[in-house]
């Protein structure tokens, strides 16, 4: 959009770390600076700490969950008021997800849900995946919760307890910052793995489907920079992704012991060996 950092636009970075608590005094900060801009990208929960700070300054938000359900925007095409952005529809997804996980495990019938309960979006996906997996007559969804690295290894040896054929991970931002912990215990654990991008199958996870994390942000920016040259957010629609990647990784599906179909790599966008 013709803005260069340092030259002629300046950003400020504002960090919750992982702690949703923190965002709503982070987002008055950015309000008290007078920004010309917030690009609301790390969550829901960025996005509601944004919207409860102003109602002036300009926001671009990046969601998983239906921002008209949720009361952000008044429709997508006209969002009104002072904000507009990107929704993932990531609740909407869960039933493809499943589907696809069990074209890879046609013998499962329980699936666990690995969720993390300070999350906005934690509440409506698990009851995606409860319903999906109820339409396919599998055993009730085993709910297992984590929000920090120490709950994340407790949750893996709830996991093992419980012994679910796989787990589907929530599409959290807290999760996409610990994939790399996440891959790691479901190699340990041997268990396979439905993660929502493709940063986690090329570090070894199974499979992923959903959209492209810079492809999203990049948009962000464009929003960001076209209200910083002047735009309105109520005359921009907010924007729904129309491309899903599937992606999966052969190495570790046959460290699992799994036969990927012909169904399922003739699907998958990329295929990592």
């Amino acid at each position: 959009m013709g803005l260069v950092e340092g030259r002629n636009a300046f950003v400020e970075y504002r960090w919750a770390q992982q702690q949703y608590g923190r965002l709503p005094a982070l987002a008055k900060e950015l309000v008290d600076r007078g920004v010309v801009v917030i690009a609301a990208s790390g969550g829901d929960g960025a996005t509601y700490a944004a919207r409860a700070a102003t109602t002036k300054i300009p926001i671009v938000f990046l969601m998983g969950a239906d921002p008209v359900k949720s009361g952000i925007v008044a429709s997508l095409n006209e969002p009104g008021g002072n904000i507009t952005g990107l929704t993932l529809i990531l609740n909407d997804l869960m039933p493809k997800r499943l589907e696809m996980l069990l074209d890879l495990i046609p013998n499962a019938t329980t699936i666990a849900f690995l969720t993390n309960p300070n999350s906005p979006i934690s509440e409506p996906q698990g009851q995606q995946l409860k319903a999906a997996a109820l339409s396919k007559g599998l055993a009730p969804v085993p709910i297992v919760k984590a929000s920090s690295e120490h709950e994340i290894e407790v949750a893996f040896s709830t996991v093992a307890q419980l012994r679910p054929h796989a787990v589907v991970v929530e599409a959290d931002s807290y999760f996409q910052n610990q994939r790399d912990q996440l891959v790691a215990l479901a190699a340990r654990h041997r268990m396979p793995m439905m993660f929502h991008s493709r940063e986690f199958v090329t570090r070894g996870g199974l499979i992923s489907y959903g959209t492209s994390i810079p492809d999203i942000y990049r948009q962000v920016g464009i929003y960001a920079g076209k209200i910083a040259k002047g735009a309105k957010p109520a005359e921009l629609p907010v924007i729904q992704p129309t491309k899903f990647d599937l992606v999966i990784n052969l190495t570790t599906s046959k460290a699992l012991g799994l036969t990927v179909p012909a169904t399922l790599l003739t699907l998958a966008d990329e295929v990592i060996e």
